[in-house]
């Protein structure tokens, strides 16, 4: 399951992105309102994490423009806010649930699963792409000669791929929303990913391939 969260305090998003990523979500970081609007314009979330105080755009006019604009993805608002008329405001602009901080983490979990069991019990939870599947609960990859089960950010590469089929993404762009805005991590870790990726698509027999346009980036091609 794949979230975009919003926080503009660094150290905290690194531990909730973390704590998610440990329970095997999907996340991408963002760190001030409008970089959410931009992500939510071009990515395919199953929920939002949106904290109200951030620069640029707070997050009721986030929640706000997303729901103008035909975006009933879930959102769950995070405040330091504890007013009730705070609370109001968020859930009457669409928010379906308000979290105040400080939180615990369990009961962060406990509402993300709440606000996206809905969602999860209608939504396919694998994709398709030639002779392969890849399951977004399990992280496993499957083709007629076999199944890997992905690590984290090989199954966000991949899942990328397999949902903008055709579509270029850059390494920048893997960098940008796999391994975030504050990574140190050099850009050729992105070919590394790659390699390993081709190289189990190949192992389990699959007709799809990661293409490589020169300098401008990779997409996924199913073989004629």
């Amino acid at each position: 399951m794949r979230l975009l969260y919003a926080e503009d305090e660094k150290s905290l998003a690194r531990a909730v992105s973390t704590l998610l990523t440990k329970n095997n979500y999907s996340v991408d970081v963002v760190h001030d309102g409008q970089d959410a609007l931009d992500y939510l314009e071009t990515g395919n979330y199953d929920g939002v994490i949106l904290d109200v105080m951030m620069p640029k755009k707070d997050g009721f006019e986030v929640l706000q423009a997303m729901r103008a604009r035909g975006d009933f993805t879930p959102v769950l608002l995070l405040t330091a806010r504890s007013e009730i008329d705070d609370r109001v405001s968020g859930l009457d602009l669409g928010a379906n649930d308000y979290l105040t901080k400080p939180f615990d983490m369990k009961e962060l979990l406990a509402r993300i699963r709440a606000m996206t069991r809905v969602l999860s019990v209608q939504t396919n939870k694998t994709l398709s792409r030639g002779n392969v599947t890849l399951d977004c609960s399990s992280y496993d990859l499957s083709g007629p000669n076999g199944s890997y089960k992905l690590a984290g950010k090989e199954y966000q590469m991949l899942e990328m791929l397999m949902r903008n089929p055709r579509k270029l993404i850059s390494a920048e762009t893997f960098m940008d929303r796999i391994w975030g805005f504050d990574s140190e991590a050099e850009t050729n870790i992105v070919w590394v990913y790659i390699s390993t990726l081709r190289k189990k698509l190949k192992a389990i027999g699959a007709d799809v391939e990661i293409k490589a346009q020169r300098g401008v980036g990779y997409y996924l091609e199913v073989r004629s």
